[in-house]
């Protein structure tokens, strides 16, 4: 899918604000989930009791090919864990970030030697300057929401790619 970003995004761009961000709106989360396959998960923790595990699992329950980022696992959720971005071998469509603010701003820098399309920083998790920085090269960016909450509740839990495909 071509990236294409929302007009939030867009006028953001002129904003002079280094601190506001704007969410893309409801149609372009959803649209993008839906043609999400491959979620590469920074900050996705080994430790079921976590809410990155918690939320990487219900994902990868439903369908999704999850990618753990974490520098000190070699394998969570059955899956062979990266220690960084620029690890991964693979494509992936979106990152999905579980880990403190103070550390976006690295992780965006990392997103943007990585060449990602997508950024997706979860509920509780702001820093507004990175994700400016993320949209300003060209990251489609949603900060501050929970993917999961937002699959499943906004966006009625739909994907493009399920659809016959027995996932």
């Amino acid at each position: 899918m071509a990236n294409r970003e929302s007009t939030e995004q867009a006028g953001l761009r002129r904003h002079a604000d280094a601190n506001v961000f704007v969410n893309p709106d409801t149609k372009a989360i959803c649209s993008t989930l839906a043609s999400t396959r491959v979620i590469a998960v920074v900050g996705l923790s080994p430790d079921p009791s976590r809410p990155s595990h918690r939320i990487a699992a219900a994902m990868q329950r439903r369908g999704f090919d999850v990618i753990p980022v974490h520098p000190g696992a070699a394998r969570i959720l059955g899956v062979r864990a990266y220690p960084a971005l620029a690890e991964i071998d693979r494509p992936y469509d979106l990152v999905n970030v579980f880990r403190r603010a103070d550390a976006l701003e690295g992780i965006v820098r990392e997103c943007i030697r990585a060449g990602v399309r997508r950024l997706w920083i979860q509920d509780g998790i702001v820093d507004r300057r990175a994700a400016r920085t993320a949209v300003e090269h060209d990251i489609w960016t949603v900060m501050d929401r929970c993917i999961w909450r937002d699959f499943n509740g906004l966006c009625n839990g739909s994907t493009n790619w399920q659809e016959g495909h027995g996932h």
